[in-house]
């Protein structure tokens, strides 16, 4: 058969064309590799090399991020990097150049930069890194330049671990070799932390996925056997919630516990995996008060890792994250964290009640509510979110955390919902089912939307318009009788003693109380009330014990030196009590609808 010579002509054009459009997808899509070593731990060093190639532009740039996954706040984990280093695939030299404090710039490469640089970390959290002779604990933000142009490119690292410590590596990236790990994107890369340690295992399935607890503490074998228990079931009790879990990446979901004494305490979600950091060890305390984080950040591979908020989505490691909707990300999973281990049978249904006494009298007595709503509360994150700053703020009076918040308004919306023949359980499983499971991130209009499909347009846009809209505080006296729950405000004490918790004023007085109408403020040092001197931290315990709401009593202080007189007048203690009413005084009806919110059948 004969081809015409223009038909060879078009033939090799189309060719070459299809050739040079495939080596440009291969150029674009360069896996990136990282290397790191610790061979000075004892002194908090890493020693980091990473090669980007196939780099088109000659003016090419890198940089440390300026946040991390799961925290909303500036963090500049630059300030650690030092003694950074840039070559060519040669070997030769790059001059570096600096535009602000978070970036590297060389020019005139030849396609390929290889950077070496030592990093500084001591801050074993959920949100910074720690190295040293006992661990490598990496959250990979603040370990790990990135170049953002080739933030689609697929990456390698490959951890060099201590073998003279018998360390081992544990993290949610893909495993490609014994110490090399894979990860698809730089999001995925940088939501990945990664510890590296002496630590013990155990694993369990569920279904078809393996759910790992990796821990590295001080302690025996049969404490970590007692604590797992404890997980697993947490673990079956959140996915009784939804129903299922989540489809894990790799098959795979894991624990990375540290708790040991030079840790920081933290919990921070990832997508199939979370760090859970506390100096409790499981003998002395960590078995009963560590198990909290480890409800709470499970869920959110539920709530927050896959129900994901628009705001957040992608998320920037440049800026600072503002999300208007952590009231319902975050607070919502603090709501469930303790209801999850009393359906677990971890605590009794009366240490859960008596458990919600100090979360319900900070949000509703709290002055900040007549400021924010819910999601102003929830914008305000990335000043309080481990952020740090050296100005005094008014926070006493001016903020609620979105936790708390979010967490009393998740209890009144459940019990609300019961009180309908409806639970807070099935409107997580349709929002799971709407936005979760479809991984189509989410606004406050499409939650509200969400509620009104599910208990009615009346029942949601109520709840909406006053509660997560505005500030109001729902009817919980009538919601906790139908479950049994007492609430009353009938404290006889003033807060006079509710506010002097210490003999020097250490807080900013709340707007609205008898010290703030005083006009004390903190820094102010007690001298002496009503003539009593300020002797002891017994001095005043006399006067607590007579003080009445409406008396007038003298203060005299020390402010800046210079002593100071002024007239209070006490006024009544706001504080909530709850309790659960003794079973035998509730009906049959009471004490089923209180066994269908603590308790959960699981087949």
């Amino acid at each position: 058969m004969k081809i015409s010579f223009l038909k060879i002509l078009f033939f090799s054009f189309f060719i070459t064309f299809i050739s040079c459009g495939k080596k440009e997808t291969s150029e674009e899509k360069s896996t990136i590799k990282y290397t790191i070593s610790f061979e000075n731990a004892v002194h908090h060093e890493a020693e980091v090399k990473v090669t980007f190639s196939n780099i088109s532009s000659d003016k090419f740039s890198f940089r440390m991020s300026r946040t991390s996954p799961g925290r909303y706040a500036i963090h500049e984990f630059a300030k650690n990097v030092y003694n950074v280093k840039a070559t060519n695939s040669k070997g030769e030299n790059l001059a570096i150049t600096r535009e602000n404090p978070y970036e590297w710039i060389v020019e005139n490469n030849d396609g390929t930069v290889k950077v070496t640089y030592t990093i500084f970390a001591n801050r074993g959290g959920g949100t910074y890194a720690q190295i040293d002779e006992t661990h490598a604990h990496l959250n990979i933000p603040a370990t790990f330049m990135f170049a953002p142009t080739l933030s689609e490119n697929p990456i390698e690292i490959t951890f060099n671990p201590r073998e003279d410590l018998n360390w081992k590596v544990a993290t949610q990236l893909k495993k490609v070799s014994e110490n090399t790990f894979s990860a698809p994107n730089l999001q995925y890369f940088m939501d990945s932390p990664t510890e590296i340690s002496n630590f013990q295992k155990r694993s369990f399935s569920v279904d078809d996925k393996q759910i790992n607890f990796v821990l590295h503490h001080n302690g025996t074998e049969q404490e970590l056997d007692e604590y797992f228990e404890k997980v697993k079931k947490i673990v079956l009790q959140e996915k009784a919630v939804y129903n299922e879990l989540p489809t894990y990446d790799y098959g795979e979901y894991t624990f990375l516990a540290c708790y040991i004494p030079n840790a920081s305490g933290d919990g921070m979600e990832h997508r199939n995996s979370t760090i859970l950091t506390s100096t409790r060890s499981l003998k002395d305390g960590g078995m009963e008060q560590n198990i909290g984080t480890v409800s709470h950040e499970f869920f959110h591979s539920w709530n927050v890792e896959r129900i994901r908020p628009k705001s957040l989505e992608p998320f920037d490691f440049t800026e600072a994250n503002m999300s208007g909707e952590l009231w319902f990300a975050e607070g919502f999973t603090s709501y469930y964290t303790n209801l999850i281990l009393c359906r677990a049978k971890i605590i009794t249904d009366e240490n859960y009640i008596s458990g919600l006494n100090g979360t319900f009298n900070y949000v509703w007595n709290s002055p900040a509510r007549s400021l924010f709503n819910p999601i102003e509360m929830s914008y305000q994150a990335p000043f309080v979110d481990a952020a740090s700053s050296i100005d005094p703020v008014n926070r006493e009076n001016t903020f609620i955390s979105y936790y708390s918040y979010g967490s009393v308004l998740g209890l009144a919306l459940d019990l609300s919902l019961r009180n309908e023949g409806k639970n807070l359980d099935d409107f997580m499983k349709l929002v799971w089912n709407t936005y979760g499971k479809t991984e189509i991130p989410y606004t406050i209009s499409n939650l509200n939307d969400a509620l009104n499909t599910y208990a009615g347009e009346e029942f949601g846009n109520t709840f909406f318009d006053n509660y997560i809209y505005k500030s109001e505080m729902p009817d919980y006296k009538s919601l906790f009788k139908n479950v049994g729950i007492s609430l009353n405000q009938e404290s006889t004490k003033t807060d006079f003693e509710a506010i002097l918790n210490e003999q020097n004023i250490t807080s900013n007085p709340k707007n609205g109380s008898s010290f703030y109408k005083a006009g004390l403020v903190k820094g102010d040092k007690i001298i002496s009330i009503n003539t009593v001197k300020n002797d002891n931290k017994n001095s005043f315990v006399d006067l607590f014990k007579k003080a009445k709401t409406g008396d007038k009593i003298e203060i005299t202080f020390d402010r800046f030196g210079t002593q100071k007189t002024t007239a209070l007048i006490l006024q009544k203690d706001e504080t909530y009590t709850i309790y659960a009413v003794e079973k035998e005084k509730l009906s049959n009806e009471i004490l089923m609808n209180r066994k269908a919110w603590l308790s959960k059948n699981i087949d």
